[in-house]
Formats: C-alpha cells, structure tokens, sequence
C-alpha cells in the first residue's frame, strides 16, 4: 500500500487501511464526477497463474491499449531495460487478466494504481517477478511501473501497477518499470480527479465510483 504519500502507497498486497468499503465492493447508477457511471465488477478469485515464460523482441514496438469508463490510453512497454517485467504484463494482458479490474487507489498529484483481480491492494496473479528497475530510472509524469510492498525486494512485481500522474513522484528506483504512456496520458490524469471514498484520506485512497479497465489488449509492429 502506500501509505503518506510515499513508499506505503505503492505496496501491491495488504489492505486499504481507510476502514471504508473497498471500490470492488461499491457500484454507482448514476456520476458526480468525470467518468462514464459504471457497475463494480464483483472481485475476482484467488488467482493461481503460472509465472510466464513470454520472451519480447526488443526491437519490436509493443503496445498495451487500456479501455476505461474514463478514456483510454496506451502503455508503450520498455523491453529492453524490462525484459522480464514487460514480458509479464504483456502476457497477463494477453490472457485477459485485466479486463474487468478496477483502479483501486488514487494518490492525487501522485499516481493511480489499478491490476488488482481483488479490487483491494491485496491480490496478484499468484506470481512474483523480480528484475531490479534501471538505477537511473525517474518517475515522471507518464511512467507506468509495478506496485509492490515493503518487504518485497526491489524491482517485485505481480499484476498491480501504477501510472505517475504528478509531474515527479521522486520515488526510488524501487519498482519495477513497465513502460510509459505515449497516447492518452489526460485520460490517467482524469482518473486522478476522480472523488475519493468519503471517511479517506482526502488525498489518496480508494475512489467514490467505480474506476474500471474495460478491456486490455496488447498490439505489436
């Protein structure tokens, strides 16, 4: 979890520790902000999915768009400096492993972060990756990298993501990269406009309304 604006927030198991009902557990008819009014889709089972064995042609380009009720955006993954971690992402969305899942937590200014089967900060795909992020990796505006927990080893990684929505989220080099956005970056910072959970914190907690990735589907040239 992440936790005052740092580190905590970005942890990829545990729980919400605003005691308020978690976005999975919440459904609206009708939006007072600025997305299209969703159902919360129901959280999904423990998941038990083998770690991947997908290697990516790093001279490829490789693309993951992401369909939200607030826009969609695309996620440019960086295998060449994460091999490893990109090859992750690309094969659970490959697999259908991120439609249907919600962004949980919004740090305004920060970051969002969503890929939780859960829909709470506590779930993964039942895997670990580990590839340590470059040392001079910078969380700028755009940065799409995996969310992890404390007593996790550097560059951990299951399905949980964030997106940097401030301008620089001066995080350490810690987790592991994923990628950028390269095309609908506005729609990341809508989503960080969302309201949050009345009884949250005011600044970074679950959102009021359902926040959901529709469909995820990886593209290459």
């Amino acid at each position: 979890m992440l936790g005052a604006l740092a580190l905590p927030l970005l942890a990829g198991c545990g729980s919400s520790d605003d005691g308020g009902e978690t976005q999975a557990q919440t459904s609206t008819t009708a939006s007072s902000g600025p997305c299209k009014a969703v159902e919360a889709p129901a959280p999904k089972p423990e998941q038990h999915l083998r770690k991947p064995t997908l290697v990516l042609d790093p001279a490829k380009r490789w693309d993951v768009r992401m369909v939200t009720n607030c826009g969609s955006f695309t996620i440019r993954l960086d295998p060449a400096r994460a091999p490893r971690t990109a090859a992750s992402f690309a094969s659970l969305t490959k697999k259908g492993f991120y439609d249907d899942l919600t962004f949980h937590r919004i740090a305004q200014g920060f970051v969002v972060q969503g890929g939780d089967p859960q829909g709470t900060g506590s779930g993964g795909p039942g895997y670990t990756v580990v590839e340590k992020p470059p040392r001079d990796l910078k969380y700028w505006h755009g940065i799409v990298a995996m969310a992890k927990s404390a007593s996790e080893p550097d560059g951990a990684s299951g399905s949980q993501f964030f997106i940097v929505t401030g301008q620089d989220a001066q995080l350490p080099p810690q987790y592991a990269l994923v990628g950028r956005v390269v095309q609908g970056l506005e729609v990341a910072d809508t989503i960080s406009l969302v309201p949050l959970q009345a009884g949250a914190n005011p600044t970074d907690g679950p959102p009021a309304e359902p926040v959901v990735i529709e469909s995820a589907k990886l593209s290459s040239n």
